[in-house]
């Protein structure tokens, strides 16, 4: 009978340390698209058309993905559709991974720099298929493996713990 509770209770703490849920709450405002996968950005608020381009921003923002934007749309104006960089996200490492006919470019981009100068000619404008990565800090990655190792500890206590009460 001890068992049984113990092995119901490891089962709890399980789901629970490992368990994922979707906070909803920190996309406000996310755009209505009739059913469509990406974010759509027109960029002007009249009714003149612009060649729309597809481009991808992953890592620390609030809203990573595929984002639908006008031709002349800046790496600052995509980062700011997508939420803004994230508290972990580090400024000065942006990478963007521009196709090519033959093979792929990576542009590094320090925003941080352009943030204390102003200097415009640091932001890129963005071109069909780029891919937009914000990395983390080194500090977000030191959190990231302590709390898998918290994890771990916590299940091998447990264990040791079931095993022990023979």
């Amino acid at each position: 009978m001890k068992k049984l509770l113990l092995v119901m209770i490891l089962v709890i703490v399980m789901s629970a340390a490992f368990g994922q849920v979707a906070n909803t709450a920190s996309y406000p405002m996310m755009p209505t698209m009739n059913n469509a996968s990406a974010y759509t950005y027109s960029g002007s608020m009249s009714n003149e058309e612009k060649l729309k381009i597809y481009t991808y921003i992953w890592g620390q923002v609030l809203r990573p993905g595929l984002y639908i934007v006008p031709d002349d749309t800046d790496l600052l104006t995509l980062l700011s559709l997508a939420g803004g960089p994230s508290e972990n996200a580090k400024l000065t490492k942006i990478r963007i991974i521009r196709p090519t006919s033959t093979s792929q470019k990576v542009i590094m981009v320090n925003l941080k720099e352009y943030m204390e100068t102003g200097n415009e000619t640091l932001i890129p404008i963005l071109q069909p298929g780029d891919t937009v990565i914000v990395s983390g800090t080194i500090f977000y990655a030191f959190t990231r493996v302590t709390d898998f190792l918290s994890k771990v500890a916590i299940a091998l206590s447990i264990y040791v713990t079931v095993h022990s009460i023979k």
